[in-house]
């Protein structure tokens, strides 16, 4: 806490660290939701469990949900090395974050007639694809846990953290889908997912020019 006066008045300014830190894992945690989309996921979801027995599903759920926490966590932990392997710079990432969540974003806003997944339905238990990756750990995700762990390594615990979160709300969402699907209807998630799309929009846009900028500036 900073002791300044001005005017005759003395006054404190208080750090802000401690409130960025908690905002920081809050944006962390809603981005990694919003990128997740458990909820505009439900149907896809449903779709994928169809050919499941009843009794099996939530064993599914589970297994699905663990494999792409590990999925989503290894990334996160190797994403410096890989960088460093690939001669990728933090800049380069930025902009590749932010171009995959636009495209991302604009497929939650329009969506198109065809499956996000090029295929056809389904047939027996899925197993990794496509519920694991890329349903849950997406190109979007991969990209902002690497972009996450390479920018900021020293609050790795917060990003587990958030990732652990995020999985526990796509785990739980996944459990209750069916009742979640009955409840909300067709039309009322479908607005929820293009309503998560535009603030994805926003939040992809600025990561853009964020690395675009740190480019530029890094030139000069």
């Amino acid at each position: 806490m900073a002791r300044q006066r001005s005017s005759g008045f003395v006054f404190y300014r208080i750090p802000h660290t401690v409130k960025a830190m908690d905002t920081s894992f809050l944006s962390a945690t809603i981005l990694l939701i919003l990128i997740t989309d458990p909820l505009g996921n439900i149907p896809l979801f449903i779709s994928a469990l169809k050919q499941v027995k009843p009794e099996r599903r939530r064993r599914v759920v589970f297994r699905e949900c663990f494999i792409a926490f590990a999925v989503l966590l290894t990334f996160m932990f190797f994403g410096k090395g890989f960088l460093e392997l690939m001669h990728l710079t933090d800049e380069s990432l930025r902009v590749a974050g932010g171009v995959i969540l636009f495209l991302i974003a604009i497929k939650m806003i329009f969506p198109g007639e065809g499956s996000m997944f090029g295929g056809d339905k389904m047939h027996g238990e899925p197993f990794i694809v496509p519920i694991a990756v890329p349903l849950i750990a997406g190109p979007s995700a991969m990209a902002t846990v690497l972009l996450m762990s390479t920018r900021e390594p020293e609050r790795m615990l917060e990003w587990i953290g958030a990732l652990t979160l995020t999985m526990l709300v796509t785990l739980l969402v996944f459990l209750f889908s069916g009742k979640i699907h009955r409840a909300l209807g067709e039309q009322a998630i479908t607005a929820l997912e293009r309503l998560m799309g535009l603030v994805l929009t926003a939040i992809s846009i600025e990561m853009l020019l964020g690395g675009v900028a740190a480019y530029i500036k890094k030139l000069a």
